[in-house]
């Protein structure tokens, strides 16, 4: 079977950190304390996927934060606290609410030279009352409408209703998030997050110049790719390496964010896995320097979808996927749990740029040696794109068969 591995980081400024940052006046310390959870959350879920997964991953820690962290706000006690150790979330409801806040603005900005948007939104059985502390809450600190549906009597409508809007907001990338099946009579809330991205890089592989090129998937198996490439006197990049690993940064227009590409020496990425920690990620960023490098990178495009049941259960949260559920803080009773948690990402990577998407739905229902570098990426590989002055992820994957 073809493989590919590939790791999506948004992360932080190479040459400075997120503290850092935070005393500028640009965000808030509240926004580095959210940005610091989500990363943390980002390497543990991706930890738990790469044991499950054989092939390709990505998605968006930022997403599945996001939808998360609304569904917080109104769990209770047990449940509560699960959520809260598997997401890093700020006990403090000021701090986390502004941090969200603050970081959704940001992210949602007009003027940057790259796209990101994002958008959530609640799904309400007509007639079903959510307490309205709730609602303002999530209208207020998280930019969430509220919207109604007819689970009830019309399922199969309010499906392709959610649908459509998740479809809406990833510009056409992210379709049928939820699955026919998803959502029962029983079904009362469905809460989603979406993300889109678009950058271009500032130095764009010719077209002219992408040929196919083998990649090494492992001791027994190479595929053809296409392999783009930037060599000569206009190969400069950030670039760093040790004995056992190549990083290269590739910056997208407006140098807001970039893509950070992990490389080991070998097609065996278990022991670069090992060693994905907030700490060594910091400090490869901080080693990179500008130089010249030739640049050899496959074109690909991936599209992943994840049930997330099991993996939350897995991670600890076990409470809000059972009839022991405490939302309360949603309706004033307990009778909602968690019936699915979906979430569908998407990127293509070419010549010009980079199209990312991700989508996150939870559905609830009642209680019933050369010259000069060559960093030629012919093998399994991890790479991160980073929104270079906050250090927050957004997107995290990886790449073991460019070919699928």
């Amino acid at each position: 079977m073809k493989k590919i591995i590939l790791i999506i980081f948004i992360l932080g400024c190479i040459n400075k950190s997120t503290e850092e940052f935070s005393k500028s006046g640009s965000l808030s310390e509240k926004t580095d304390i959210i940005i610091q959870a989500n990363n943390r959350f980002c390497l543990k879920f991706y930890s738990e996927l790469k044991n499950r997964e054989r092939g390709n991953i990505f998605f968006s820690p930022y997403s599945i934060s996001m939808a998360f962290v609304m569904l917080y706000e109104g769990s209770k006690g047990k449940t509560s606290g699960e959520i809260k150790s598997v997401f890093h979330f700020p006990e403090n409801d000021r701090i986390r609410r502004k941090g969200f806040s603050e970081l959704y603005k940001h992210l949602n900005k007009k003027d940057a030279k790259y796209e990101f948007r994002t958008a959530n939104a609640l799904w309400v059985q007509r007639e079903y009352k959510l307490l309205k502390n709730y609602t303002d809450v999530i209208k207020t600190y998280y930019g969430g409408e509220v919207l109604n549906v007819d689970f009830v009597n019309k399922t199969e409508k309010a499906r392709k209703t959610i649908n459509k809007w998740v479809e809406e907001k990833t510009n056409g990338k992210i379709k049928d998030l939820l699955p026919q099946g998803s959502l029962t009579p029983a079904s009362r809330l469905v809460i989603t997050n979406a993300v889109y991205f678009k950058g271009i890089w500032i130095k764009q592989f010719n077209k002219k110049k992408t040929f196919e090129e083998d990649f090494i998937v492992n001791e027994k198996k190479i595929v053809k790719v296409p392999m783009m490439r930037i060599m000569g006197k206009e190969a400069k990049f950030n670039y760093t390496e040790t004995e056992n690993l190549q990083i290269l940064e590739l910056l997208y227009e407006g140098e807001e964010l970039s893509m950070l590409i992990l490389l080991p020496r070998s097609y065996d990425l278990k022991p670069l896995e090992n060693l994905l920690t907030l700490e060594n990620i910091n400090k490869w960023r901080r080693e990179l320097k500008k130089q010249r490098v030739n640049v050899f990178i496959p074109k690909f495009t991936l599209n992943t979808k994840y049930v997330l049941n099991d993996v939350f259960k897995k991670m600890g949260i076990r409470a809000s996927f059972s009839s022991h559920a405490d939302f309360s803080g949603i309706t004033g009773a307990k009778d909602l749990f968690i019936s699915s948690a979906i979430h569908q990402a998407f990127i293509d990577i070419n010549e010009e740029g980079t199209e990312a998407a991700a989508a996150t739905g939870v559905t609830m229902q009642v209680t019933f040696a050369p010259r000069y570098k060559i960093f030629r990426a012919n093998h399994p590989f991890i790479f991160i794109i980073q929104e270079r002055n906050t250090g927050n992820i957004l997107f995290m994957g990886r790449v073991v068969d460019p070919s699928r």
